[in-house]
C-alpha cells in the first residue's frame, strides 16, 4: 500500500466544500462559466482594498537589504507589536508583541495552537455546524473533536457542552461570526459559556482553553456590535487571518494571541512559536507581515457583502425557504425543504446552482450558501432557488 491507511480513508470522505468546488470546476467546463451559478466556496470575491495595493508597491521599490530573509519564527516584532497595539485598542487588554504569533494564516493558527496544547488522546469540543477542517486538526496532533449541536438559532447549547466535558477535555473552538450558519453569537451566550468552562475547569483541576476562531470578525452586518470569546475566559487564544476582511485568503497570512492574562501565558506562547518551526511553517510570508502591519484599520466594503445578504435573505425567505438571517460572515444556512440535504443539493444541481450539504458541517437537514459571489451569479442562483422552490411546494 504506498499511502498511509488514514490519508487514503481521508480522502475518500474529502470535504463536502472542495467535492462541491471541484464540481463546479466540471459545470462550468461543460455549460460555460456564465451558465453555473457556483456558491460553494467561501472565498472572498472582492479585490483587496487600495491601501493594500499602496503598501504592497511601496514595500516593492524598497530597496533595503534582507526583507526576504528568515525573521524568528514568531515573525516580526514590528508587525506582532501592530496587531497588539489593535486588539489592545478593541478588547482593552493589556496586549503586547509577545503575546502575538503571526501565522500561515489561521488555519495555520489553529493547527499550531492545537500542537502546542494537545496529547495524545485530548479532546476539543467543537459546535456543529462546524468550519470540518477542525476534526482534521485536532487529529494532526493526535487529539480528538467531539462536535457539540448548537441550539436554538445556531447559539451555543451551554448545557449540551457542559455534558460533552470529559477528564479528558482539553479545548473549545468557537467561531463566531460562524462558518457557515453567519450566526454571531450572543453576549449571554458567551456568558454561559464563560460559567461552564470555569465550572468545567474546577472539576478537572486543569485549564479548559478557548480557542476563537475570527476569520470573519470584520464582517459583522447591521451595525452589531460583536461580542468577543476572549473576553469572557482568561485561558484564551484568538486565532485568525486577514484573508476575509483583506480579501487576502491565497495570501495565508495570520496570526495568533494569547489573552495577556492566560494561565502559564508566556510558556504558551513559547509553545506555539516552536510547533510553527517544527510544523514546518517556519514562519509567517515575511512580505504579507510587512504589509499588513500597516493595514490593522483597513477593511474590504463590508456594505457590499451586507447587500449581497439581504438580497439571498429576502429572496430565499420568498421563496418559502426557511433560514435565520445571518449576522455575519458570508455565508447563509437554509433548512433543506426535504430531510435528505444531499438528495436537494443535487435537485439545486440540475438548474446548475452548487451549495454545499449541511451534513459535510455536522448539521444534516440544512445547507450552505456563499453569497461571495459576483451579483450576477447570486442573481442567476436565485432563479434556480425558485424554479426547486416551486416543485416543493414552498411559498
Amino acid at each position: 500500500m504506498p499511502i498511509a491507511a488514514k490519508a487514503r480513508q481521508a480522502m475518500q470522505s474529502q470535504s463536502w466544500i472542495r467535492q462541491m468546488f471541484e464540481l463546479g470546476l466540471q459545470l462550468r467546463a461543460q455549460y460555460g462559466a456564465e451558465n453555473v451559478f457556483d456558491l460553494s466556496l467561501g472565498n472572498p470575491v472582492l479585490e483587496p482594498p487600495e491601501a493594500f495595493r499602496r503598501e504592497l508597491r511601496r514595500l516593492a521599490d524598497d530597496p533595503s537589504l534582507g526583507t526576504h530573509r528568515y525573521m524568528p519564527n514568531a515573525g516580526y516584532m514590528e508587525t506582532r507589536q501592530a496587531v497588539a497595539d489593535r486588539l489592545k485598542r478593541d478588547l482593552a487588554l493589556p496586549f503586547t508583541g509577545e503575546h502575538v504569533v503571526m501565522t500561515v494564516g489561521a488555519g495555520g493558527a489553529l493547527n499550531v495552537v492545537l500542537k502546542a496544547l494537545l496529547d495524545p488522546g485530548d479532546e476539543v469540543l467543537a459546535l456543529a455546524p462546524y468550519f470540518p477542517e477542525y476534526v482534521g486538526y485536532a487529529d494532526n496532533h493526535g487529539g480528538v473533536a467531539r462536535i457539540v449541536p448548537s441550539g436554538e438559532a445556531f447559539q451555543p447549547d451551554v448545557e449540551a457542552l457542559e455534558r460533552a466535558v470529559t477528564p479528558r477535555t482539553k479545548a473549545l473552538i468557537l467561531n463566531s461570526p460562524n462558518n457557515p450558519s453567519g450566526a454571531v453569537y450572543s453576549d449571554d451566550a458567551l456568558r454561559g459559556v464563560a460559567r461552564m468552562l470555569a465550572n468545567a475547569e474546577k472539576r478537572l483541576g486543569h485549564p479548559v482553553y478557548l480557542v476563537s476562531d475570527e476569520p470573519y470578525a470584520g464582517l459583522v452586518y447591521d451595525g452589531l456590535r460583536l461580542p468577543r470569546p476572549l473576553l469572557c475566559h482568561s485561558a484564551s487564544i484568538i486565532v485568525t487571518s486577514y484573508s476575509k476582511d483583506l480579501s487576502l485568503a491565497g495570501e495565508r497570512i495570520g496570526y495568533l494571541a494569547v489573552r495577556p492574562d492566560c494561565p502559564d501565558a508566556q510558556e504558551l506562547v513559547n509553545a506555539c512559536i516552536w510547533a510553527n518551526r517544527v510544523l514546518g511553517f517556519v514562519n509567517a510570508p515575511a512580505l504579507m507581515q510587512r504589509v499588513v502591519r500597516a493595514l490593522q484599520d483597513a477593511r474590504v466594503d463590508v456594505a457590499w457583502y451586507q447587500r449581497q445578504r439581504d438580497k439571498l435573505y429576502n429572496g430565499l425567505r420568498g421563496m418559502g425557504y426557511s433560514l435565520h438571517k445571518p449576522q455575519g460572515a458570508f455565508y447563509a444556512f437554509p433548512r433543506s425543504p426535504v430531510p435528505d440535504d444531499v438528495g436537494f443539493v443535487k435537485e439545486l444541481l440540475e438548474e446548475r446552482v452548487i451549495v454545499t450539504p449541511g451534513v459535510g458541517f455536522g448539521a444534516p437537514g440544512y445547507f450552505r450558501i456563499s453569497y461571495s459571489v459576483e451579483e450576477r451569479v447570486l442573481d442567476g442562483a436565485l432563479d434556480g432557488f425558485a424554479k426547486v422552490a416551486k416543485k416543493h411546494g414552498l411559498g
